[in-house]
């Protein structure tokens, strides 16, 4: 059985239970609503605990369990540059802001990368007379490139 497989199988009974993921992360806990999706959708992986959680509010087997608490193949876009609209803007994004956001944060913290791994991210919904807007804020540890 392959992961994908997996995230299919829950977005089934997602469906079909008329489920929500801010209910699933309360159901299964642990994380994050962020995280939770996130390993819901197989790029993160779950604790033992956690996966029973879901293997029971999802119907998964023991297999499925199992893969959800196995280190995931992250960044499985299914291609580059993503076709789907709402990707293609965070895409288009760091092709727009991408030189600029290197720019100023190497300018404020040196030579180095935020990291993708200690980071928490969190979204949230403004509302507004225009239009409701998508307010998504990341925060990443800066680790610095080592001379050696």
């Amino acid at each position: 059985m392959k992961r994908a497989e997996v995230t299919e199988k829950i977005l089934t009974a997602k469906r079909l239970k008329e489920l929500t993921w801010e209910e699933i992360a309360k159901k299964i806990g642990g994380a994050s609503k962020i995280i939770v999706t996130a390993a819901c959708m197989g790029q993160m992986k779950m604790t033992k605990e956690q996966a029973t959680k879901a293997g029971k509010l999802f119907g998964l087997g023991k297999e499925e369990v199992l893969l959800l608490q196995e280190v995931p193949y992250r960044g499985s876009l299914p291609q580059i540059p993503p076709t789907d609209p709402l990707i293609y803007r965070f895409y288009e994004l760091v092709q727009v802001y991408g030189t600029t956001w290197k720019e100023l944060i190497q300018e404020e913290f040196g030579d180095g990368i935020m990291s993708a791994i200690d980071f928490d991210m969190t979204m949230e919904r403004q509302p507004d007379q225009k239009g409701d807007r998508v307010k998504i804020a990341m925060s990443g540890k800066f680790l610095g490139y080592k001379t050696y």
